[in-house]
């Protein structure tokens, strides 16, 4: 029996019903200065967000912005962002740069745009540093066993072993010059997926910020930006999402400020065959989907693209492996949740999470 799920939003934002202002903190005693930042603070929070949802990347796309000065143009700018950013590095999308660098290769080069051209460099940096546990030359296993997608199922072994033979990121050629990418190997391609959410989530912060807005939602399925404060000066309250229950459970919330909450979940997208289960993050080295006892990993940094890399990266790593490597990873945080309901965490994210949930424990 073949079973698909797909559940796109890894991440619950925990908004409070009511937005409550902190002016005990103000020290001078005037009545009329309390009045006065009282009223701010009540004006600041009485702000509505607008809120766009989109379709994009197989997955679903929340904005919402907090200032009153936003505008449904705003929204159509920030899709017109998206589908130029799908439009050239979607693996699947014909007419896209990274389909006709993988369409070409071992034939010649393309020229891409300077965006997707950095962003290669980019997952060839994390491949470079993981050795190939991240691994964007991985896109003929994502296309083989397709999960998330109608009618997956387990590939037939010699392919799995002849799309592995495929997936050497040395074999990438980057020259700067021309911007031009080439596959030294026919038949190899790249894939972005692990990347792409973030690097989009990104993006629409940029805007946001040249728009001169300071507070938004940004959820890509999993992939959370908290820009800058909550209405009224407050933290964004994130919940990490429970491993084992439907979305919308917690096992926990952050409270963070201008951070990206990225979750990579064995619950995001996978099948069930013959009573076990196939997630969709794939280990290069065997070519099967991972699996080492991890259910899902959390990573909490500045940029969405990074923190996009890094869930897959220490997911592929391993608990031991993983946490030694964002250790390393300057103002990072990352928590693995196991499948026996285990916290395994760096000593900055213990200190962020309010666990709420006493069936999870820390285990180190």
């Amino acid at each position: 029996m073949n079973h698909n799920r797909l559940i796109t939003l890894g991440l619950t934002v925990l908004l409070s019903m009511t937005l409550l202002a902190g002016c005990g903190t103000n020290s001078n005693p005037s009545t009329n200065s309390v009045s006065k930042n009282q009223k701010t603070a009540n004006d600041h929070e009485s702000i509505k967000p607008m809120a766009e949802t989109f379709f994009i990347f197989d997955t679903v796309v929340n904005v919402k912005i907090y200032d009153n000065r936003a505008t449904r143009e705003h929204f159509n700018e920030i899709e017109a962002l998206l589908k130029d950013i799908d439009s050239k590095i979607s693996r699947t999308l014909e007419s896209s740069e990274i389909y006709q660098v993988n369409v070409n290769s071992g034939k010649s080069a393309v020229k891409v745009s300077s965006e997707t051209f950095e962003l290669v460099i980019k997952a060839l940096d994390y491949a470079k540093r993981t050795d190939g546990k991240f691994n964007p030359a991985i896109g003929n296993l994502v296309t083989l066993w397709n999960i998330g997608h109608e009618n997956a199922k387990v590939p037939d072994a010699n392919l799995i072993e002849a799309a592995r033979t495929l997936n050497d990121y040395r074999l990438i050629d980057l020259n700067q010059d021309t911007q031009e990418i080439y596959l030294q190997k026919e038949g190899m391609a790249i894939d972005l997926g692990s990347i792409g959410k973030g690097y989009a989530a990104d993006a629409i912060y940029d805007y946001l910020q040249e728009q001169g807005f300071s507070s938004a939602i940004i959820d890509l399925g999993g992939n959370i930006y908290a820009m800058g404060q909550k209405p009224g000066g407050k933290m964004w309250n994130i919940g990490i999402q429970d491993p084992d229950k439907n979305r919308g459970n917690s096992i926990g919330t952050l409270q963070v400020e201008d951070k990206t909450v990225v979750t990579s979940g064995i619950y995001e997208r996978f099948f069930i065959e013959d009573g076990k289960l196939y997630q969709h993050i794939l280990d290069p080295e065997t070519g099967y989907p991972v699996d080492n006892g991890i259910s899902s990993v959390t990573v909490v940094t500045k940029h969405s693209t990074d923190a996009d890399a890094l869930s897959t990266t220490l997911f592929v790593l391993g608990i031991e492996e993983g946490l030694k490597f964002i250790e390393d990873t300057p103002d990072t945080e990352a928590l693995f949740i196991s499948k026996e309901q285990k916290l395994y965490a760096t000593s900055g994210f213990k200190n962020m999470l309010n666990k709420t949930n006493d069936s999870y424990t820390f285990a180190n």
